[in-house]
């Protein structure tokens, strides 16, 4: 499947994203054809994190939410790791940019804690969603329908609980981007 013309922002906190969780979904779409920018809450770099305490590397941040908007993008992206979930969510701009793309029907990929930004943004009502199992309670009072299975789709919504899920993640995450904008139509993975 091939996301040859997509261009893809992935979120990652100016400390606290998990690496793998950002590694592994913009190397997949990479390899699919997508050009992939980095937004962040500030510009320059961002360290993440491996099991949430220990330093993880140093990546590149190509623009802040600031100077973005959804319209310039096919698709989102949302990584885990408990502390850099908790920064995107708790900003306003962060959070406009999330609902930005699920107002227009374009794909959402959310990993692990990154669903908190949907909490945050209201767009779960009525959808099946999973994630970390500590988000559950958050995503039902949200009006989602929180279930345990590696990875979920629901009208291109594409969401997996813990990097351990990082395969079957990825390979919904291109078919939804690869397939666009979203008529409502629920489908489950």
């Amino acid at each position: 499947m091939t996301l040859d013309g997509k261009t893809i922002a992935i979120l990652i906190a100016p400390r606290g994203t998990e690496d793998v969780e950002y590694v592994r979904p913009k190397e997949a779409l990479t390899q699919a054809g997508a050009t992939v920018v980095t937004v962040s809450l500030e510009p320059g770099e961002a360290q993440t994190v491996n099991g949430d305490l220990d330093p993880g590397a140093t990546h590149r941040v190509d623009r802040t939410f600031a100077d973005v908007s959804a319209d310039a993008f096919d698709g989102l992206v949302i990584p885990g790791g408990t502390v850099g979930a908790d920064k995107i969510r708790s900003s306003e701009e962060a959070v406009a940019f999330v609902r930005g793309f699920v107002s227009a029907g374009k794909p959402v990929a959310a990993i692990c804690h990154g669903p908190w930004a949907l909490v945050e943004a209201d767009v779960l009502k009525g959808r099946e969603v999973t994630s970390y199992p500590s988000l559950a309670t958050d995503i039902r009072n949200a009006g989602g329908r929180w279930v345990d299975r590696e990875v979920v789709v629901d009208s291109g919504l594409v969401t997996s609980r813990k990097p351990d899920d990082l395969d079957a993640f990825c390979a919904k995450m291109i078919e939804e981007f690869a397939e666009g904008v979203h008529d409502g139509q629920r489908r489950s993975a």
